[in-house]
């Protein structure tokens, strides 16, 4: 009976995000405000790329992975947020099987990819405070660029099996999703299909490649953070603390935000909850992120104030030789 009831249900071809059920009017509204988050956090980011590819004392294995964190966090905010711009200035808020599991793809393979960013990161630091006589030696060029290349490369490709198992189910009943970009758990509550199967794949590349990052990036902080509390002098500690304390923060809004959207109870009285912190690791933490680096790193605001000072000199000079 189940099976015959499950032949005649419509099999669904589009999903609707239903994003920030709100007025037209303030639909412009977040519109606009997207479109700048948008704005400010290409300029940011490109800014850190620029800055770290550009400046000779900024080619070192800590900025080496800042840039690919920034280019991370524009392939990040550009699935996110174009999208959902689109559907702000249109309405259009359809969007089809394929497309919306190709968006799924990219934001699971990104955070995957950021996660193993992050414990890379933290495992540097790690070395630079806690065996910096052998920091130099450890930490070469060849190594910094086999892992990063190894957390893009596991990242796509962990998720790579998750979309092939997705692509063989079937969708039906209510094509409704409430969020503002395809997710695993609510394109797998649509589906009529068996998912068991998918759903411990899912939960092995969770394990995989969330956890364990986050374990590693948590114990290479303890050990960090001992290191610095045995340091006698006050300006030592401070020191130590300013070459981690950006990542740090970094990593603890991250996480933290990760944490929350993935252990919230799915209720429906915790939705719009779901969405803001949602909203937190998707749009805002690509945003924050160059400030936090260029705000509180003093490397980094030397190679832009350098950078202005070179830029301001030639136009000055151009203004000259134009006169």
């Amino acid at each position: 009976m189940a099976i015959r009831e499950w032949k005649n249900t419509t099999m669904i071809t589009e999903f609707i995000l239903l994003g920030f059920e709100t007025s037209s009017e303030f639909q412009i509204v977040l519109f606009m405000v997207f479109l700048a988050i948008y704005i400010m956090t290409m300029a940011g980011n490109i800014l850190i790329i620029l800055l770290v590819a550009g400046d000779q004392r900024l080619h070192t294995p800590m900025y080496f992975f800042l840039g690919n964190l920034s280019c991370l966090e524009i392939c990040y905010s550009s699935t996110v947020l174009l999208r959902m711009l689109v559907s702000l200035n249109t309405g259009e808020r359809s969007i089809s099987v394929n497309v919306c599991i190709g968006q799924f793809y990219f934001i699971a393979s990104l955070v995957c990819t950021e996660c193993y960013l992050l414990s890379i990161m933290s495992y540097d630091r790690y070395l630079a405070i806690c065996k910096p006589l052998h920091y130099a030696v450890l930490m070469h060029g060849g190594l910094c660029v086999q892992l990063a290349s190894l957390s893009w490369l596991s990242g796509f490709l962990a998720i790579t099996i998750v979309m092939i198992l997705m692509l063989q189910i079937s969708f039906c009943g209510s094509n409704e999703i409430n969020t503002f970009f395809c997710d695993f758990t609510p394109l797998v509550k649509l589906s009529c299909s068996d998912t068991q199967v998918l759903k411990i794949m899912a939960f092995i590349c969770s394990f995989t490649f969330s956890l364990i990052p986050f374990v590693l990036t948590l114990t290479s902080y303890v050990c960090i953070i001992t290191t610095i509390l045995r340091i006698q002098s006050s300006t030592g500690r401070q020191k130590a603390f300013s070459t981690c304390s950006a990542h740090l923060i970094v990593v603890t809004l991250y996480y933290g935000a990760l944490i929350v959207v993935y252990m919230i109870p799915d209720s429906p009285s915790l939705k719009d909850m779901n969405k803001i912190f949602s909203l937190f690791y998707t749009v805002l933490t690509p945003l924050i992120n160059p400030l936090i680096y260029s705000l509180r790193n003093k490397e980094v605001k030397e190679a832009l104030r350098r950078d202005l000072t070179k830029l301001l000199s030639f136009t000055g000079i151009q203004k000259i030789l134009n006169y």
